[in-house]
């Protein structure tokens, strides 16, 4: 029989998940609940009807006991994280993520007491008649209260989203859609608020307005009940009491903690000279961001990317072992032994390290420049095409004429990239590279690559017959494709910047253009290219190279130029 340890069960990994898992339960909660709001533009009576889907899916013993256990364990878990955070230092987004988490209790709880509560123990019913008039006509100040929660809330949670999904491929995309409902949702709702208030305040509804009895009648004896209204201040101390309470006890043991550090520091070495010294504990990204020092962390510290990476100088076995999740992420960038996570290093004795991505402090970019935007890592296809022999053909030809032959090259390249759905990356004197698989799958971003090339062979063909009288030598070019991960991001300085991929399979792609010219070859991709574009390479010869920097051989599929221009048919 398998058996979870409770390690396991209370890692790192799984209390963010839980966390992530019961905010999006809340978020959904809330949408639903500001759409229902919004409704309100139609009618009083529409927003009542709709009301009664929303209350058949929350509030029934399921939906109440999910939503109930995901907003104690999401703020149980806000909580942790805030006294786990060895420094309160960190970028603007994160600190308005939790300065508004904490509001949203206070901002909350007399709505939810007044309306969930006083339906579930005392009857009350609360439909958008009785609330609103409630929140509009007798208490507006609690009505604007209720505003700045729903502003507060939905702040908080697209924040947290944009966290979540922010390094995933499609997010870019999605992005601007994303950014208008989430504008339009908050204010459609109070919106339907407003409207349904002013509703509600017209003297000529109020005479036309018809309310049951039986409504009535529960409704009455709740607000005259005395023995209630003792009830439900009890209750409501008991829950602003639970909430401060906890929130004190973090602060409390916060400071206890922070006192006893005093005594126990340990110093963080840098390459400038400069020397932190923070608490045993704390990890090396925190001290830096507690000496202002500029450090990347894509991630926000969690330990799921490289870019904080730093080189330990000097003894690096007797610091603490990397967990698991450090280990998987410093194995996939093949990193030695000394390099560590600075984000998950927490060192037990005074420490020198080295961060091995520097950002660069650009005091002044120029107006209307592109910010630089960190990496991220995608399975993409890249191409590198080169004109063989391009010295020979063009040492006898004016320069001019030099520049016209490669605008027409480079002509031929971004039309056929562009067509086939990659992107053009860069001109490296005759020779360019492009990108496949920036918004697609990698099998869809092969076949592009491959039909890129054939349609450039193609071209290149009928401009090498154009100028045939004018050239030393017969027009030639040389293809290399290869796919696999590689960090995509917005690169460069001031006005100089662009979106380009480093990595291996960029290496390796530009190694497969340079066996393509040492073949006589139109093409060369490799044999993942050929696998996941399910390419038909019968007849095809097939190769294994040594590439630089890797230890195994690479197998390869030698195109032929008298192959080169014809696309290459899936395998039936």
């Amino acid at each position: 029989m398998t058996t979870v340890s409770v390690t396991g069960i209370f890692s790192e990994r799984t209390i963010r998940r839980a966390r992530l898992g019961s905010g999006l339960v809340i978020f959904i909660f809330v949408v639903l609940h500001l759409s229902n709001h919004a409704i309100g533009l139609i009618s009083v009576a529409a927003a009542d009807k709709a009301a009664h889907l929303f209350l058949a899916i929350w509030r029934n013993p399921l939906g109440t006991a999910i939503f109930y256990s995901s907003v104690l364990i999401h703020i149980a878990l806000v909580l942790r994280a805030i006294y786990m955070r060895r420094s309160l230092v960190m970028p603007k987004g994160e600190m308005a993520q939790i300065v508004l988490g904490l509001m949203i209790p206070l901002l909350l709880m007399d709505h939810v007491i007044g309306t969930r509560i006083a339906h579930e123990f005392y009857g009350y019913i609360d439909d958008y008649e009785t609330v609103v008039s409630s929140l509009w006509i007798r208490n507006p100040a609690n009505g604007a209260r209720q505003g700045l929660a729903v502003v507060a809330v939905w702040i908080h949670g697209c924040i947290g989203i944009h966290f979540w999904l922010r390094y995933r491929s499609w997010y870019p995309d999605f992005a601007p859609l994303m950014l208008a409902l989430a504008i339009l949702v908050p204010v459609l709702a109070l919106l339907g608020f407003v409207e349904m208030g002013r509703t509600l305040a017209d003297p000529s509804y109020q005479q036309s307005m018809t309310v049951s009895a039986y409504k009535e009648g529960v409704n009455t004896r709740y607000a005259s009940n005395p023995d209630v209204h003792r009830q439900v201040a009890m209750i409501r101390a008991g829950l602003y009491g639970a909430f401060s309470a906890s929130l004190l006890i973090v602060v409390v043991a916060r400071a206890r903690r922070k006192l006893k550090e005093r005594l126990d520091q340990v110093a963080v070495n840098y390459p400038g000279g400069e020397v932190i010294r923070v608490p045993r504990g704390f990890s090396v990204l925190e001290a830096s961001r507690l000496g202002g020092l500029p450090h990347y962390a894509v991630c926000g510290g969690k330990g799921q990317c490289s870019t904080c990476r730093v080189q330990i100088l000097g003894d690096y076995e007797s610091l603490p072992a990397p967990d698991k999740m450090e280990q998987t992420t410093l194995k996939r960038i093949n990193a030695g032994p000394d390099v560590r996570l600075a984000c998950q290093l927490r060192p037990n004795r005074d420490v020198a390290v080295a961060p091995l991505l520097v950002p660069a402090i650009e005091a002044a970019l120029p107006a209307n420049s592109q910010e630089t935007s960190p990496g991220r890592e995608r399975e993409i296809a890249v191409l590198f095409v080169d004109i063989r022999h391009f010295t020979t053909l063009t040492e006898t030809r004016l320069p001019f004429d030099v520049v016209f032959l490669l605008n027409r090259y480079f002509a031929i390249i971004g039309k056929a990239v562009e067509q086939s759905g990659g992107r053009l990356d860069k001109f490296i004197g005759d020779g360019a590279m492009a990108l496949f698989g920036l918004n697609t799958a990698p099998e869809e971003a092969c076949r592009q690559a491959l039909n890129a090339a054939a349609a450039i062979v193609a071209e290149i063909e009928k401009l090498a017959a154009e100028l045939a009288d004018e050239l030393a030598l017969p027009l030639r070019i040389a293809i290399g494709i290869h796919t696999g991960p590689a960090v995509v991001g917005t690169m460069g300085y001031g006005r100089v910047r662009s979106m380009t991929a480093i990595g291996d399979t960029v290496n390796v792609a530009s190694r497969l253009e340079s066996a393509a010219k040492e073949f006589e070859a139109a093409i060369v991709i490799s044999e993942p290219v050929a696998n996941l574009s399910g390419a038909d390479l019968s007849g095809i010869e097939s190769r294994e190279i040594s590439v630089r920097g890797r230890a195994l051989p690479l197998k390869v599929y030698v195109i032929p130029r008298e192959k080169a221009a014809e696309p290459l048919e899936g395998k039936t």
